[in-house]
């Protein structure tokens, strides 16, 4: 139960970070310095108020020199990133599993909120983020009977998450650079943005090949409902499909093994 709590409070103080890494990141600002401040009256915040949940809950969300109110998605992303954390330790214990994890889920988090905000994600976390996984598992090869598979299966998740979605991307360009030509719609005919493909490879880096192809078939799925909804509220055809892919890589997490054997009944 301690060991829960520890956790759970590890994340909360991530999530405190990743907050300053999704404000600062798109903005080209350095998430190391200044401190955290606040964005209307610019006044640096004391540490004790910037503890996770306690602060914005004893401050009631607001800003204690301007009294300008916080979006509460600082809350949510502390309280997302903590039960995370708390999650992944249920399901691997603390390992270099775990580690690996944690660490990919802290990046799609990241990922995802910049991409709902500013339709990009940036290359620190994408291509930072293969480094880490490429690292992360080399490090886990020392540990592990024939280790040097991971290595392996990391590297071939870079290439196979990268390319699959890359080349989808080139030939839904063609397909609809002809549809335009046919002058039947208008307007972008990006399908996969550049960071898509960087994300996919970054997941490939940190879970291998196997999941990296299973994440890019199940995010369609969860992408159209969000597309769905743009198109019929707000009249949008292009979605940020970031969220799609952190989502369905979060879910292979979980329940990859269970997924594919009911799907073909065979174990990855």
């Amino acid at each position: 139960m301690i060991e829960k709590i520890i956790v759970f409070i590890f994340g909360s103080l991530i999530g405190s970070f990743l907050n300053v890494c999704i404000f600062r990141l798109p903005r080209g600002l350095s998430v190391v310095r200044p401190r955290s401040f606040c964005v209307n009256c610019k006044q640096m915040i004391r540490w004790f108020d910037n503890i996770p949940f306690v602060s914005f809950l004893l401050l009631g969300g607001k800003c204690r020199n301007c009294k300008t109110k916080y979006s509460p998605r600082y809350f949510l992303i502390e309280l997302l990133t903590a039960f995370s954390f708390l999650a992944l330790y249920d399901k691997f214990g603390l390992d270099i599993t775990f580690t690996i994890n944690s660490v990919l889920v802290s990046c799609l988090i990241i990922a995802t909120f910049v991409d709902i905000d500013f339709r990009e994600i940036p290359d620190e976390v994408t291509l930072g983020g293969i480094g880490i996984g490429l690292l992360l598992n080399v490090f886990r090869s020392f540990f592990t009977a024939n280790g040097y598979s991971y290595i392996i299966d990391s590297l071939s998740g870079l290439l196979a998450g990268g390319g699959i979605i890359y080349l989808t991307g080139l030939f839904g360009n063609f397909l609809f650079f002809k549809v335009l030509r046919k002058g039947n719609i208008d307007g972008e005919t990006e399908t996969m943005g550049g960071g898509d493909v960087k994300l996919l490879a970054m997941i490939g880096a940190f879970l291998g090949w196997k999941i990296a192809i299973l994440v890019f078939f199940i995010a369609p799925f969860l992408g159209s409902v969000v597309g769905f909804y743009e198109l019929l509220r707000k009249g949008k055809h292009t979605i940020p499909y970031g969220p799609a892919l952190a989502l369905a890589s979060v879910i292979c997490i979980f329940w990859a093994e269970k997924i594919v054997y009911w799907l073909f009944r065979i174990s990855l």
